[in-house]
């Protein structure tokens, strides 16, 4: 912890110091995430407060302006996000209230999940009820086809190297047209874009702490949905996604969000949506590892694969796109 920018974040500490009480000594780091953010915690001696949270922000890279207004729609909507103690926004440093160690991931097991997973609901409906348009991005046709083509460009070439026939080629920007076709046909509201089991921390009070969203949009409903119940880290039998997915669109219903109102229909968008983040999230992955030196996601790529397969493989249009999947299970790159 020597860097520059720890110097720097140091000397901003020493000023609020008085004002938070802080124990500069015991500032230690917290987590990392998937982009140039890292995050600290630091002791304090202010009533309020056992432990504060410094986020550092390279602005170059990382800068804060979604960050803070997407903590104040969802704040605004009664989901525990952080609050917003002090800022500097031309370093890129934030300090907030701690909202625990304790992630989803952390907690959850076949006895905890149908608590955890009800209360998750209840936010994902409470912010989704906030939605507008034209407040945050649009998560249009050229963003959706942005993220799919990190498969090909990603996991397929740079991880596995491996060619696509012709032939292939063009069944997958087939399965693409289709995947996105169906996508943008959903109805929109905020999306977290990140809505699953490491984001979510687990607290004593309006549990789920709801951490990461700086790159929300507004975009379809089965979106956060499918990053919930079909987790890149964590798996469930099928049984149990349909059950808490089946909650999930009642409560919504109930609520007056715009669902569907056939619960087929409503699976059947939610697998597309899955099946979109997925394929992302395998080109995520393999340049998280090729191209940032982050090698901890490369083990996660199984399961993300196969939750490809199975969604690809019970749709007659995008069985093609499953052999391509499946072709790749067993090629393992050096």
């Amino acid at each position: 912890m020597t860097d520059s920018r720890l110097n720097t974040l140091r000397n901003w500490l020493k000023g609020l110091q008085p004002s938070w009480q802080l124990d500069l000594s015991t500032l230690a780091a917290a987590s990392a995430d998937a982009s140039f953010r890292r995050y600290f915690r630091i002791a304090s001696q202010n009533p309020d407060f056992g432990t504060l949270i410094v986020m550092d922000a390279p602005p170059q890279y990382e800068p804060l302006d979604a960050f803070l207004k997407v903590d104040l729609l969802l704040a605004e909507a009664g989901l525990n996000v952080p609050h917003i103690l002090e800022k500097n926004l031309a370093e890129g440093f934030l300090l907030l209230n701690d909202l625990g160690d304790k992630t989803y991931l952390d907690q959850l097991n076949a006895e905890s999940a149908e608590v955890l997973y009800q209360d998750a609901t209840r936010a994902l409906v409470q912010m989704q009820l906030a939605s507008k348009p034209n407040v945050l991005p649009n998560y249009d046709e050229a963003l959706l086809q942005r993220e799919l083509d990190l498969f090909p460009e990603w996991y397929l070439k740079q991880y596995l190297q491996k060619e696509l026939t012709a032939i292939q080629v063009s069944q997958m920007k087939q399965a693409f047209a289709l995947i996105i076709q169906n996508n943008l046909a959903q109805a929109k509201v905020y999306v977290h874009r990140d809505f699953h089991s490491r984001n979510l921390m687990v607290t004593e009070k309006n549990n789920p702490g709801v951490i990461d969203f700086q790159d929300a949009v507004y975009g379809p409903i089965t979106y956060d949905a499918a990053s919930l119940w079909r987790d890149a880290y964590i798996a469930w039998p099928e049984d149990r996604v349909i059950d808490w997915l089946i909650k999930f669109w009642e409560k919504g219903r109930q609520t007056g969000l715009p669902m569907p109102d056939d619960f087929g229909q409503f699976y059947r968008d939610f697998e597309w949506m899955g099946l979109q983040r997925h394929l992302k999230v395998l080109g995520i992955f393999s340049r998280l590892f090729h191209r940032d030196g982050k090698e901890s996601y490369l083990k996660d790529i199984p399961l993300v694969l196969e939750y490809s397969i199975a969604t690809a493989n019970r749709y007659i249009e995008l069985k093609p796109l499953a052999r391509i999947l499946e072709s790749t299970r067993m090629i393992k790159a050096e």
